[in-house]
């Protein structure tokens, strides 16, 4: 495969790109040990960035593209409990090369949601605007007990509010001490700039792994799951033996609403013994999925194939030997659309596709 070729062949009309590698595809964000952050928690410097640079996601802002990544420090030998996740900030002209901020923009600190943030840290997030120009981030807090979807907002992408897990609240807590995490907002076009959908009278997001799960608010800051009429959780996207996501499904970047549905992008696990032989265990691919613009659960189509894999050395080194694409943010820019991904659990990388003429 040239690398100036397409990732994947577009398999269905409804699917957005299909993406390019570009000719010389190389990481656009990487670890670097010349950062350091005086930490809240300890009081310590840490080189915050130094082990790795991962997942992240993605807004257009005063004409540049702007990346949130989650970020780790290298620990020594004698470090007990492990990492801690931030998030950066690295800012962009052209989508591909990026000004990295030398400090986290968000992280644990001495604020109301220590209890659910130290020391595992703020991981994973996923960005979207609304049509006011907030700013609304989605991640996982890792205290090292549950991990669990939070909301953050903001006016700048510099300064946040947290407003905590979204689900601790409804139904007096049921599903805040379970797993949550990768909660992806439907967005939609609007004079060029992806912004947050309105369906019925409320927005809506994607979430979770092993199946998707939806959700739906009237604020982007409090959440409602969708439940069966028995009161159990309702998967709207569901592995599949015999496919690339035979072992787990994951929301990618926030969803975007056009003319045929619901476009969701996902990140797909194998299981290679009953998935797709020759893609390995574990190994993270992307998918596409459409579902009904009026009935966000409805599940119209999706790919047979991956439209992204692992395929260069950089995807496949790292912490996560099997490889990864790992596509979290996505972005309409210049008319084209900026898919950014980590790569192993270690880097940054981008695609990016035609977008509508």
């Amino acid at each position: 495969m040239g690398m100036g070729s397409a990732v994947m062949a577009q398999e269905k009309s409804w699917m957005l790109g299909p993406f390019l590698r570009g000719d010389d595809p190389q990481p656009i964000i990487s670890p670097t040990s010349e950062t350091v952050f005086e930490d809240p928690m300890s009081g310590e410097s840490v080189h915050w960035e130094s082990m790795a640079t991962f997942n992240p996601a993605a807004i257009v802002k005063d004409g540049k593209i702007h990346v949130l990544y989650r970020a780790e420090e290298k620990l020594g030998e004698n470090e007990i409990g492990g990492h801690t996740s931030r998030i950066g900030l690295a800012t962009s002209e052209d989508g591909r090369e990026f000004i990295r901020n030398k400090v986290p923009i968000f992280y644990p600190a001495e604020d109301n949601q220590k209890e659910f943030e130290w020391t595992g840290g703020t991981e994973d997030p996923r960005i979207i605007e609304t049509p006011e120009g907030t700013y609304v981030l989605t991640y996982t807090q890792w205290n090292r007990e549950y991990p669990r979807l939070a909301v953050a907002t903001s006016s700048d992408l510099l300064h946040w509010e947290k407003h905590g897990p979204i689900f601790k609240q409804w139904k007096d807590g049921k599903y805040h001490n379970q797993e949550t995490k990768s909660g992806a907002i439907v967005t939609e076009l609007q004079d060029g700039e992806l912004v947050a959908a309105m369906i019925n009278g409320k927005y809506w997001m994607y979430y979770g792994v092993p199946h998707i799960w939806l959700a739906s608010s009237e604020d982007l800051i409090h959440w409602e799951p969708v439940e069966t009429y028995e009161g159990n959780l309702a998967p709207v996207l569901s592995p599949r033996p015999g496919y690339f996501d035979s072992w787990l499904v994951e929301a990618g970047p926030p969803p975007v609403r056009t003319a045929d549905g619901i476009v969701v992008i996902y990140n797909a696990g194998n299981s290679a013994n009953i998935g797709v032989s020759d893609l390995g265990n574990r190994v993270y691919t992307g998918g596409q999925a459409l579902f009904d613009s009026k009935e966000p659960w409805k599940l119209l189509d999706r790919s047979d194939e991956p439209f992204i894999q692992p395929e260069l050395p950089f995807e496949k080194s790292g912490q996560y030997k099997d490889g990864t694409t790992f596509l979290e943010g996505l972005v309409y820019f210049k008319e084209q659309w900026f898919l950014y991904y980590g790569t192993a659990d270690s880097m940054v990388g981008v695609v990016v596709g035609e977008g509508e003429n």
